[in-house]
């Protein structure tokens, strides 16, 4: 896999108009139109393009910064893909504020041209999910409503016993080139063919059953495994699962979007959990151990004597998983004093002679257990 930042020859601290700069300089350089078709320089001028066009997303140069492009391919139900040349002169003319191609041509459709593949649509599911299933990981199983392969034309979109046509006028590419001129110069413009509307392919006879699609509306069981740590709002995305591109086109892909449902016992922030444990005052006094719950089980806490009601105890890698990758969160728990709403007769005696032993806070007491608080909660 390419370095974007090497292929614009930019620091990886480089500012967003300096990757505009560079990107800018080496695209004219590369232009196809500028070395005579070569096929090294369209290579090269895709290269430099997708490089660009990751690099001047936040979003996307985040995600390329942290995960490289595995981040990129699962970042988003938008998707990501390598740009071919029709999106990477599209995305220099764009740049250059020549407008696109839909500009241009009067064009709109969606996809990409290409032959006779068109990939089908994707698909998003929407997984719920509890916290026990986010601090294992687990295996799920969803029927999906998909888009399938005809199985009366395989796919072709032509009634059995009749021939695909291949598109005269493209050869069947799918795609046309033109040139256009601009004040730069004479440019090359690749889209769809308009006889076959970049398929490649003319059908004549249409099948019956798809009415030429190639495709019909099924239901498919789909298979995930979801790994442990994951966050309401992200996402897997599993490719060529979603629905079946028009006669014989790639499947397009399922983004599995995770919903986490809220587990009353935490707060969560990321991997770690934060949580609160009701004590009795002769607890805090005297010391105990109390039991505090994980998200699975429970883990026993040692409070020592003396402790002041709403300290906080760190528990190591007892949160949850980070997703992808090594280690796991802290739980945070937080001892509160249980006030009790009745006494019983005996607990009332207790009470009234523990107020005349202790009746007010000892001098000095009040500001020690304001500051100590305070230190605890600037992580001194």
């Amino acid at each position: 896999m390419a370095d974007y930042y090497a292929v614009l020859e930019v620091p990886r601290t480089a500012s967003d108009d300096e990757i505009k700069k560079a990107y800018r300089k080496l695209a004219m350089r590369y232009h196809p139109d500028r070395n005579d078709g070569s096929k090294d320089a369209e290579e090269k001028f895709k290269e430099i393009t997708e490089a660009y066009d990751v690099l001047r997303d936040p979003q996307k140069r985040a995600a390329y910064d942290r995960y490289g492009e595995a981040g990129l391919r699962g970042g988003g139900p938008a998707g990501f893909h390598h740009v071919d040349l029709s999106e990477a002169l599209g995305i220099f003319m764009r740049d250059f504020g020549l407008g696109g191609f839909e500009d241009l041509f009067g064009g709109g459709g969606g996809g990409r041209s290409g032959g006779s593949v068109r990939t089908g649509a994707d698909v998003r599911i929407n997984i719920p999910l509890s916290l026990a299933e986010v601090a294992t990981g687990i295996e799920k199983k969803v029927v999906a409503k998909l888009l399938e392969t005809c199985d009366h034309c395989q796919g072709t979109g032509a009634e059995p016993g009749t021939r695909v046509e291949t598109c005269p006028s493209c050869g069947g590419a799918g795609e046309v080139r033109r040139a256009q001129r601009s004040f730069f110069g004479q440019f090359l413009t690749v889209v769809p063919c308009p006889n076959c509307k970049g398929e490649g392919t003319i059908v004549h006879a249409p099948c019956k059953k798809c009415r030429g699609e190639g495709r019909v509306r099924g239901e498919r069981e789909l298979k995930m495994q979801i790994p442990a740590g994951v966050a309401t709002g992200q996402y897997m995305t599993m490719r060529g699962a979603g629905n079946a591109g028009a006669r014989g086109g790639q499947r397009g892909d399922v983004h599995v979007v995770f919903e986490v449902a809220e587990d009353p016992r935490f707060e969560r922030d990321g991997e770690d959990l934060y949580t609160e444990v009701l004590v009795t005052y002769p607890q805090l006094v005297l010391g105990a151990d109390v039991a505090v719950p994980t998200v699975t089980s429970s883990v026993s806490l040692r409070i020592p004597p003396g402790t002041q009601s709403g300290q906080a105890f760190h528990l190591k890698a007892r949160g949850l998983p980070r997703v992808n990758g090594n280690g796991t969160g802290d739980l945070h728990v937080r001892v509160q004093l249980w006030t009790p709403e009745r006494l019983g007769d005996d607990e009332a005696t207790l009470i009234k002679q523990l107020a005349e032993v202790q009746s007010q806070v000892p001098e000095g007491g009040r500001e020690k257990s304001f500051w100590r608080k305070m230190k605890e909660a600037l992580g001194a």
